[in-house]
């Protein structure tokens, strides 16, 4: 059958975009309708233009990725073929669910071999994987491990950073700093998509920029008009929210009864 994919292109980076529409320009079995560049575009662009298929960043400084397909109704799921500079826990299910996944940087060999995967798919069926996807969601959702070690690029070099060596962990703009005893590390990540991938037992988030390690805590100071600071082991402060007292303080209760 003659074939015509309807392509989004949803990443931050214009360059990132740039690149995919560029290995796109002389196929003619699909058809580019638009470009997004966060998770909140995204979902107005595959809600409006109802895309066959969708490069999907995984990494967005508002919506991630996850969020994006977790925010569209069953009906309006594409194939998606994810996007990524990160190789964390989650590609091991994208590898095994997902249409596919593309580890940043990629050449043109293993771009063609994604895109004749979501082709070959839609000759199959003429329609989105719908279940492919929804059972990808759901498992990460009920996934019970969490991520054991964060892999940070600096040009040819990757530096592995245990999450049990992680002091406390802040977002500074479109990326997270990993703070550890001796160092820091920048994580083009955002704060929320970190969460998700920590153990809860052992990380806690105390501010809406501000995740801390238990085991790293020595001591809550309460200070004047109800203002408190986590203070840790290593001498780093960090304030405590009204708004995440009451979880920092079930946290702790919590513990207590462990």
């Amino acid at each position: 059958m003659d074939l015509q994919a309807r392509v989004l292109i949803v990443d931050d980076e214009p360059l990132a975009r740039d690149r995919i529409r560029e290995m796109l320009k002389n196929d003619r079995d699909v058809r580019i309708v638009a470009e997004a560049r966060n998770g909140s575009e995204a979902i107005e662009a595959i809600t409006s233009h109802q895309p066959d298929i969708v490069f999907l960043d995984v990494q967005m400084p508002d919506r991630d990725g996850f969020e994006v397909l977790k925010a569209l109704p069953a009906k309006s799921m594409p194939l998606v073929i994810f996007v990524t500079a990160f190789d964390q826990h989650a590609i091991r299910a994208f590898d095994v669910h997902a249409i596919d996944y593309l580890l940043k940087p990629f050449d043109r060999k293993r771009f063609a071999r994604a895109l004749a995967r979501a082709k070959a798919q839609l000759r199959r069926t003429n329609e989105p994987d719908t279940e492919r996807i929804l059972k990808l969601l759901e498992e990460l959702k009920e996934e019970a491990g969490y991520v054991e070690r964060f892999s940070i690029r600096n040009g040819e070099t990757v530096l592995f950073v245990r999450a049990d060596d992680i002091d406390s962990i802040e977002a500074e703009g479109n990326y997270v700093r990993l703070n550890l005893a001796d160092a820091s590390h920048l994580l083009r990540d955002t704060l929320s998509s970190v969460e998700s991938q920590i153990d809860p037992r052992t990380f806690v988030r105390i501010h809406r920029r501000t995740i801390v390690n238990m085991n790293r805590v020595k001591e809550l100071q309460i200070w004047a008009r109800g203002e408190s600071r986590v203070v840790l082991h290593g001498g780093a402060t960090y304030t405590l929210s009204r708004g995440y007292r009451e979880h920092f303080e079930n946290f702790v209760k919590k513990k207590r009864v462990c």
